[in-house]
């Protein structure tokens, strides 16, 4: 294990490959891949195959829980990807609470994040490619509102990856940032 007792959130929009580049990383560095979708209530995720764009108050709850196991994980010392949304400044900062010697608003934390990077086009060519798979419950139509709520702050320090390189590629430039970023 590269980064023992650390959290690293790939996040980005839907489409943006959060789950194949977490998978991959995952591998690579010989930790657990967490999907953040699986600990979605189902409610939530019913709201959002009917094309009902989440609230906070939909979200609060999920993004805690969320929090709650990246803070088990670094207390346990354990390295940990998370393929997580994350749109927000505000949900960023709930999760990195993880971390559980964290100081508010410092973006100082064993909680990292990494922006997959995607321009509309692609985005909506690879949500109506996987719907037509049936490979996941949000349409296409909610890009709209996840590219709306998108808050990019320059001051939290976070990985920007231009997504449209091939997986490996990404894997690799993370790879290499983060060891920058630890030794």
């Amino acid at each position: 294990m590269l980064f023992p007792g650390k959290a690293i959130v790939i996040m980005g929009v839907s489409g943006a490959g959060k789950s194949t580049i977490g998978e991959m990383l995952a591998r690579v560095l010989s930790c657990d891949f967490l999907d953040a979708d699986d600990f979605h209530p189902q409610a939530n995720k019913e709201k959002m195959h009917q094309g009902i764009p989440l609230t906070d108050e939909d979200r609060n709850p999920w993004l805690e829980r969320l929090r709650d196991v990246l803070r088990e994980r670094i207390t346990n010392g354990t390295t940990v990807i998370l393929g997580c949304s994350a749109l927000r400044k505000g949900y960023r900062e709930i999760l990195r609470f993880g971390d559980p010697n964290y100081e508010s608003g410092s973006y100082t934390s064993l909680v990292k994040f990494i922006l997959l990077d995607v321009q509309a086009e692609v985005l909506v060519a690879r949500l109506k490619e996987r719907a037509a798979q049936g490979k996941h419950f949000m349409p296409a139509s909610l890009l709209q509102s996840q590219l709306d709520l998108l808050e990019i702050d320059d001051s939290e320090g976070i990985l920007k990856v231009d997504a449209i390189l091939s997986p490996q590629a990404i894997v690799n430039y993370i790879l290499n940032t983060l060891q920058q970023l630890y030794n």
